[in-house]
């Protein structure tokens, strides 16, 4: 799949404006990375309390998640987005006055806001995926997935580390809190700048069914295709092993094991940032390979299995490479991933397959962050990121033989040998490939293989 150069979805008036709403809110995201974890370690101590802190916000985003696709599949998405960054804004001021004020003192205080804050932000990463599509052409959908992939670690893991270690060490960790709450309003102008997107069921005249109907259609057609729900099922226990260790004791290792500063974590995410960028960049100009579902897995496997290097770091510029690997490589299967989603998946369909994405991915982050602490207690804290780096890779891994996992890139395939035409140059012909890949729209995966 080769892109149109990484730069060229911001030829489209309303995707610029998203991408700028969009990066204004992720440099919030990345300077909230530093600062919550700050707080909580700075108010309580234990990498208890912030497991606690990472169950909050994510079981809530888990249980709203499919409500939230079904949502942006019958209502316009930039709505629902708009509707998730007014609550997260509102919650993320209320927690920063709390903080600033000093009487952000009860960790339940902040489970309860945290829970609202996930809850809010369930309903967002579906719409975002519904809305992309509608705002640039199919020529454009991997330099846009590119951009989206360049603009999240800039912002995520450079920009916003640097500005949110920065409010600190000047002004304490309740104003890099309030700065959050200060993006959200950039986002929420640039969406009510845009001009209404008609949602995907206006351009039936059926009356629209019951919410629990699209539902069950949206997970109907994840089960009759292997790619959609074997990919999600990987991810569900890749992000079990690997996200609640290294959310939760990457910024213990750094403060307490290493004596680092929150400025020495925000350099570490910084050069995960750049790891990423680098990707996206290397992506948004070469395309994607034919083979796109090996590629992906392989590329997520060995991202997974740079986690390890948390565990065997005796020094920060060593947890900076591995960061580098980690986000890097996951960027780079990333964008394959929506690209693929996007071209396979019809667009009435879009939102709800997301929110299964969304949902059975991040099943288990609550279970993840729970386990964090009691493990890293009973066999150590390297052993953990050690075992969740080594078996997160080979789970990533194994995905990949289920039987039909890479039916679309075979079905890809072979109907570009059937459509071969010497007179043709290459470049030309891989693009009729694609496009001339059947739709699994209707179609049971073996059929496709």
């Amino acid at each position: 799949m080769r892109a149109a150069g990484p730069l060229a979805p911001l030829r489209h008036r309303q995707f610029r404006l998203l991408w700028t709403g969009m990066s204004a809110s992720l440099i919030g995201d990345g300077m909230l990375l530093v600062a919550l974890a700050w707080y909580v370690y700075d108010q309580f101590g234990l990498p208890s309390a912030m497991s606690a802190v990472g169950v909050a916000l994510s079981l809530p985003q888990v249980v709203t998640l499919l409500f939230g696709g079904v949502v942006s599949d019958r209502f316009e998405p930039r709505r629902v987005m708009l509707a998730s960054d007014l609550v997260r804004g509102a919650v993320m001021a209320g927690v920063a006055l709390l903080a600033i004020t000093g009487t952000l003192t009860s960790l339940w205080t902040l489970l309860g806001l945290v829970a609202i804050y996930g809850a809010a932000a369930g309903f967002f990463g579906p719409a975002f995926d519904a809305l992309v599509p509608r705002l640039v052409p199919e020529d454009d959908l991997v330099a846009a997935n590119a951009l989206d992939q360049f603009v999240r670690p800039a912002c995520l893991q450079i920009f916003g580390p640097m500005l949110g270690g920065a409010a600190i060490a000047v002004a304490g960790a309740g104003w890099a809190l309030a700065a959050d709450a200060v993006t959200f309003a950039v986002s929420v102008a640039c969406l009510l700048a845009m001009r209404r997107v008609v949602s995907a069921d206006s351009f039936s005249g059926d009356e629209p069914e019951s919410l629990w109907q699209e539902m069950r259609e949206g997970i109907g057609y994840v089960r009759r295709h292997v790619w959609l729900w074997g990919t999600f099922l990987s991810a569900t226990f890749t992000y079990l092993l690997f996200v609640g260790p290294t959310e939760v004791l990457l910024p213990y290792v750094v403060k307490t094991e290493l004596a680092g500063s929150a400025t020495a974590l925000s350099l570490i995410l910084t050069s995960g940032g750049l790891g990423a960028i680098a990707a996206a960049l290397t992506v948004g100009w070469l395309g994607i390979p034919r083979k796109f579902i090996t590629y992906m897995y392989g590329t997520w496997a060995v991202a997974t299995l740079a986690v390890a290097g948390y565990g065997a770091a005796t020094a920060t510029w060593q947890l900076a490479i591995a960061c580098v690997l980690v986000n890097g490589l996951e960027a780079a299967g990333t964008i394959a991933w929506a690209t693929v989603k996007q071209r396979f998946v019809p667009a009435g369909m879009l939102g709800r397959v997301s929110s299964v994405d969304w949902f059975v991915s991040t099943a288990l982050l609550p279970l993840s962050y729970a386990l964090a602490a009691p493990v890293s207690s009973w066999i150590g804290v390297r052993e953990t990121l050690l075992g969740a780096g080594l078996l997160g890779a080979a789970v990533t891994f194994g995905f990949l033989f289920l039987p039909g996992m890479r039916g679309p890139e075979r079905a890809a395939y072979y109907r570009a040998r059937h459509a071969y035409d010497p007179s043709v140059p290459r470049l030309v012909l891989a693009e009729r490939f694609v496009r001339a890949a059947p739709s699994p729209i209707d179609q049971e995966e073996p059929v496709a293989a």
